[in-house]
């Protein structure tokens, strides 16, 4: 394994800025502490530090030596608003908070890379390390690509990393194309007749017009969309009545639904609209269907990917990279950032959870769960990765 020399000196203090970032969680767009903690330790390197983009956002620019080019590096710095079972020392002081998705160590890890990067300054160009707030479900991606992010900070490529539960700890895995799904979520009221439960002929039933539509909307996937298209489309709330005896005047239907491409998800929206109609007439009920365009699908450019693959072999060896990793249903609001310029979203596997100290919960070592903790072993990884990856992009020729 490859790993830059600092970073393996600086393992504890990598460590301790992480630990000191879980224990102090902030929820989107509400990250003043984490990112005034970020500027002062870029302001102190002496980086150029920009505040206050997409709100609570912190981009720091690295120049090297003189060069019109410039990359693009994207950590994300909110957590989940969920309680932490763990009981170890650097366990969330902030109660209904926790980094249950590893975004502590997303940060420091690019915090050393650019302390490093600003350290040498060897390469040719600019380096910008984008500590983004709100990516749990707010968008705050596109926040800062509203407030000028590529037009304040021009760069020809960007790249993201997110760690992996499940894959061996510190090997990494990206493909070209999607990686991760859209997230959409409907909302679907009905408007019925309410009656007496035993006189069921006086009134129109909502609650089977929504059992009708949650059986429907299954053969959208599997007789409207290509079988070889993934789509998710799960109701996961259906909310109706008050007394065991009346049958209620109203009910409403939510869920979510995951695509890898916008024309599959533009297909799911359109049938679904139709369907959720036609089942309300003939339930003779009235229907509103509303649906929520949140991340697109997050798709890697086939270069970048590819560039992305060849530097993680060379840290971790080729063994340990899965360059058609298979993706995930989940999603990302990188998504944003890829959609303006070309780059990469890869992952780096957090293993299994055995390296969680004493006092960690009892669950799982997974994302958005309780008992999930950030592996610190993969901070200098990390850090090596998002070095090499700035500095040997910015070596190459521009048109390669």
């Amino acid at each position: 394994m490859k790993l830059a020399t600092p970073f393996l000196a600086w393992h504890t203090e990598l460590a301790a800025i992480r630990r000191d970032i879980h224990a102090h969680p902030e929820l989107a767009y509400e990250e003043v502490r984490t990112s005034e903690a970020i500027a002062t330790l870029l302001e102190s390197w002496g980086i150029e530090t920009h505040r206050g983009l997409g709100g609570t956002g912190v981009v720091g620019t690295i120049h090297g030596k003189a060069g019109s080019r410039a990359v693009g590096l994207r950590a994300d710095m909110d957590a989940l608003p969920m309680q932490e079972l763990n009981t170890f020392e650097h366990a969330s002081r902030n109660p209904g908070k926790m980094h249950a998705c590893g975004h502590d160590g997303h940060m420091a890890m690019l915090l050393f890379a650019a302390r490093c990067l600003a350290a040498r300054r060897t390469f040719t160009g600019t380096v910008h390390v984008i500590f983004q707030p709100a990516e749990e479900g707010l968008g705050g991606a596109k926040k800062m690509i509203a407030d000028g992010l590529f037009t304040l900070f021009p760069m020809e490529a960007v790249f993201g990393m997110h760690n992996w539960p499940g894959m061996e700890a510190g090997s990494f895995g990206m493909t070209a194309g999607p990686i991760m799904a859209s997230s959409s979520v409907f909302e679907i009221t009905i408007e019925g007749k309410g009656s007496h439960a035993a006189m069921p002929h006086l009134g129109h039933d909502p609650v089977m017009a929504a059992v009708n539509l949650a059986q429907t909307f299954q053969t959208v996937v599997s007789r409207t969309v290509d079988p070889l298209d993934p789509v998710v489309l799960s109701v996961t709330q259906i909310h109706a009545g008050s007394a065991d005896n009346v049958i209620p005047t109203s009910a409403v239907m939510r869920g979510t639904v995951r695509t890898f491409s916008t024309e599959v998800l533009d297909l799911v929206e359109k049938r679904m609209a139709e369907i959720t109609e036609l089942t309300g007439r003939a339930m003779n009920c009235t229907t509103h269907f509303g649906f929520s365009r949140h991340y697109p699908p997050t798709i890697n450019h086939t270069r970048e990917a590819e560039f992305c693959a060849e530097v993680a072999a060379d840290i971790v060896g080729a063994e340990r990279v899965n360059a058609a990793v298979r993706p995930s249903m989940g999603s990302e609001d990188f998504a944003f950032m890829l959609q303006e310029v070309p780059g990469c979203y890869v992952w780096i596997g957090n293993g299994m959870g055995e390296h969680r100290s004493a006092g960690h919960g009892l669950g799982p070592c997974m994302l958005h769960n309780g008992s999930y903790d950030f592996n610190d072993e993969l901070l200098p990884i990390g850090a090596a990765y998002w070095l090499e990856l700035a500095t040997r992009w910015l070596a190459r020729p521009p048109d390669d």
